[in-house]
């Protein structure tokens, strides 16, 4: 029972540890309030299992660091000779007997290199967790902005479906007049059921990207309340890259990958030094009742290793990782510009139809529908305008999503909101 109550708290202080400041208790959502972003954001960087998992082994890690500056244990023997033997040494009477007391010392400052090089893993640890942590934060934004799309998509559709259901009447009150044939209504009625089933679809898949949600943080149903669907353009940060050095999670990780490789490369080196073992004992002479005292000195004969190879290896891993670090540098940076470059092109076309087509596509439509109320055109031409006024406000809500999905993969590159204080 003990162990079930500490359980959640060792995780919590496991994050809090392990992968930088993080709170200690996760927030509990309210499923009457609509999620935000940055609610989403915030509880897949402390609620998620793998962010957990990741935390606990860089705890693990640090406490492999303390285990590796621990003393070598020093060893105990007590031996007795000469006894039980033929003639003379028959029984104990001319046994000796020897305590010896040995410590083994590790020379060439080992003890000190090797708590160095577990505190090098530990940080890669920790650095591992960081990123894992903005990897899923990251994941969690996406879909989040994917529900939220879903969510303005099944509003569309519905809002479509209502139009086709009030043109139908207004097909119906024609045909009934006489103004318009029969075959009008049934196509007329056969449109609004084919949006009235898009409907249906649109909101199934909102359920099914909020359960996706849910799933990133471990949670098999929905326990939290739908976004709000979007209502205006999304606020655009200032799109440049930056000159100045970055600092981001994944970077930090090949950079303590280097350090941990460097550190290795320094114990494999100190390996070449063998360690000594100290001993002390007592003696005693059965025979005679006399007494002495022994010491010695052990080394090993480094003559055929000299931990040569594995000084060579852990050389070659840390040039490797010294060049991996460059390279991550080099690739956030060309995925700064890319995402900028997206961004801006994705900016423009959300403009230009927000701006311009969609206007423009309700203007066709409803002119399209009061001429066809009033006669003057064909139910073709209105079916055809209201058909492109719901491909526009759709080609809208894709082109708003891809917007902010880049706006917030960027944002996650360069530390800006709702990242904040995960990278720089």
């Amino acid at each position: 029972m003990l162990a079930a109550l500490a359980l959640p708290i060792l995780a919590g202080q496991a994050l809090a540890d392990g992968c930088g400041s993080t709170p200690i208790q996760s927030e509990n959502p309210d499923p009457n309030t609509p999620l935000t972003l940055e609610a989403a954001v915030r509880r897949a960087g402390y609620a998620t299992p793998e962010v957990l998992m990741a935390a606990l082994e860089a705890r693990a890690s640090s406490a492999d660091a303390d285990q590796a500056g621990r003393w070598l244990n020093p060893s105990v023997a007590i031996e007795t000779e000469n006894f039980s033997g033929t003639g003379p040494l028959k029984g104990f009477n001319t046994s000796e007997s020897t305590l010896t007391i040995e410590q083994t010392f590790q020379l060439g400052d080992k003890r000190r290199l090797l708590q160095r090089s577990a505190r090098a893993e530990a940080a890669l640890a920790s650095a591992t967790c960081e990123a894992q942590r903005l990897e899923v934060q990251t994941l969690a934004g996406e879909l989040f902005l994917d529900l939220q799309a879903a969510t303005e998509m099944a509003k569309v559709a519905t809002e479509a479906a209502t139009l086709a259901g009030e043109f139908s009447n207004v097909v119906a009150r024609r045909v009934e007049a006489g103004a318009s044939a029969p075959p009008e209504l049934v196509r007329s009625r056969a449109e609004e059921a084919i949006l009235q089933a898009a409907a249906d679809a649109a909101r199934g898949e909102v359920e099914a990207r909020a359960l996706a949600l849910a799933s990133v943080w471990g949670q098999g149903r929905v326990d939290f309340g739908l976004p709000d669907s979007v209502g205006e353009t999304p606020d655009r940060m200032e799109m440049k890259t930056d000159a100045a050095r970055m600092s981001h999670p994944k970077l930090a990780e090949a950079k303590a990958g280097s350090a941990a490789r460097s550190a290795a490369t320094d114990l494999a080196r100190a390996g070449a030094w063998p360690n000594m073992t100290l001993s002390a004992g007592f003696r005693r002479f059965e025979q005679t009742g006399d007494h002495a005292f022994l010491a010695g000195v052990s080394v090993p004969l480094p003559l055929f290793d000299r931990n040569q190879d594995a000084t060579r290896a852990a050389r070659l891993r840390y040039q490797g990782a010294e060049l991996n670090a460059q390279v991550v540098e080099t690739r956030l940076r060309a995925q700064q510009a890319s995402l900028v470059a997206r961004s801006r092109a994705f900016a423009s076309r959300l403009d230009r139809l927000e701006g311009e087509a969609l206007p423009l596509a309700e203007q066709a439509y409803f002119a399209a529908a009061e001429g066809y109320r009033v006669g003057k055109f064909d139910l073709t031409a209105t079916l055809d305008a209201r058909r492109s006024l719901i491909e526009t406000r759709a080609a809208v809500i894709e082109a708003r999503l891809a917007l902010e999905t880049e706006m917030l993969r960027l944002s996650a590159l360069i530390g800006a909101a709702p990242f904040e204080g995960v990278s720089q």
